[in-house]
C-alpha cells in the first residue's frame, strides 16, 4: 500500500505517506487533497488579516494626519478669534466713549433732525425714547427717571408750535425731587414756551431755556432739586465725568449756519450722570 501511496515526490511524498498510514490509495489521494485545503485556507486567511491590518494602519495614518490638521486649524483660529478680540475696542453703555465710573448712569441722546428723524435718549443701554420706539413727536421730548435706580418713571411730548404750554407746566410741576430729567427737541421746541414754562425748566438746571428760540436744536439732561448751575452745561460732547447732574447742548436757528433748510444740525451728548445717595 505505500508503493501505491509513493507516486508523489519529494515533500509531498513524506507528507503523504505520513498522513496515508495504511489507507488506500484513494483514501489516501482525499485526505492528503483536504489537508492541503486547510493548509491553503489559512494561508489565505493570514493574507487577509494581514492586508486588513496594512489597510487599518494607512487608514488611521492619514486620518491621524488629517487630525492633526484640523486640530491645528482649530487651534489656529481660536488664537486668531483671541487676538481680534483682543484688538476690537470696547463697547459701553449707549455707545458711549468712556465707561462711567460705579454709582453712576451711562447715558446718551441726540436732538431730531429738522422735522424728519425724531429725537432718541439712552440710559443704560436702554432706548427710552425714539423713532423706533413710536414714543417721540413735535416739540420737546421729556423722559424721567428715578435718581437712585435708574428705571424709567414716563416720557412724555409737548408740541410747542401747535399745541398748549398748559399740559407742559403742569407735566414740569409734578416733577418729584430726586428725578433725573432728559430733554430734547424735535422740530420746534420753542414757540409756545412762556416765561413760567422756561423758568420750571431753569429750576432743573438749565441755562440755555432762557434763550431757546424757533427751531433751535436742543439737549437737556437735568434733575429735579439742583441747586447749582453746572459750568459744564454748554459744552459739546461731554466726556469726562462730572459732580453734578445738569448736561446741556443747544445750536440756534440761523439760515446761514444751518445743515438742513430751516433746522440746524443735530446734536448730540453724552456723560455720566451720578446716581442719587440717600
Amino acid at each position: 500500500m505505500r508503493a501505491e501511496c509513493s507516486k508523489g515526490a519529494g515533500m509531498e511524498l513524506d507528507v503523504a505517506l505520513e498522513l496515508c498510514g495504511g489507507r488506500s490509495w484513494l483514501s489516501c489521494k482525499v485526505l492528503v487533497s483536504s489537508e492541503l485545503e486547510l493548509y491553503s485556507g489559512a494561508a489565505k486567511l493570514v493574507v487577509a488579516v494581514a492586508v486588513f491590518l496594512l489597510t487599518f494602519y494607512v487608514i488611521s495614518q492619514v486620518f491621524e494626519i488629517k487630525m492633526d490638521a484640523s486640530l491645528g486649524n482649530l487651534f489656529a483660529r481660536s488664537a486668531l478669534d483671541a487676538v481680534v478680540r483682543s484688538t476690537k475696542p470696547p463697547r459701553y453703555k449707549c455707545g458711549i466713549s468712556k465707561a462711567c465710573p460705579e454709582k453712576h448712569f451711562a447715558f446718551k441722546m441726540a436732538s431730531g433732525a429738522a422735522n424728519v428723524v425724531g429725537p432718541k435718549i439712552c440710559l443704560e443701554d436702554n432706548v427710552l425714547m425714539s423713532g423706533v420706539k413710536n414714543n417721540v413727536g413735535r416739540g420737546i421730548n421729556v423722559a424721567l427717571v428715578n435718581g437712585k435706580t435708574g428705571e424709567l418713571i414716563d416720557t412724555r411730548y409737548f408740541d410747542m408750535w401747535g399745541g398748549n404750554v398748559a399740559p407742559f407746566i403742569e407735566f414740569l410741576k409734578a416733577i418729584q425731587d430726586g428725578t433725573i430729567v432728559l430733554m430734547g427737541t424735535y422740530d420746534d421746541g420753542a414757540t409756545k414756551l412762556n416765561d413760567e414754562a422756561r423758568r420750571l425748566i431753569a429750576e432743573l438746571g438749565s441755562t440755555s431755556i432762557t434763550h431757546l428760540g424757533f427751531r433751535d436744536n436742543w439737549v437737556f439732561c437735568g434733575g429735579k432739586g439742583i441747586k447749582t448751575k453746572s459750568p459744564f452745561e454748554q459744552i459739546c460732547s461731554l466726556l469726562k465725568y462730572y459732580t453734578v447732574v445738569v448736561f446741556q447742548q443747544h445750536i440756534k436757528n440761523n439760515k446761514d449756519t444751518n445743515k438742513y433748510e430751516g433746522w440746524p444740525e443735530v446734536v448730540e451728548m453724552e456723560g455720566c450722570i451720578p446716581q442719587k445717595q440717600d
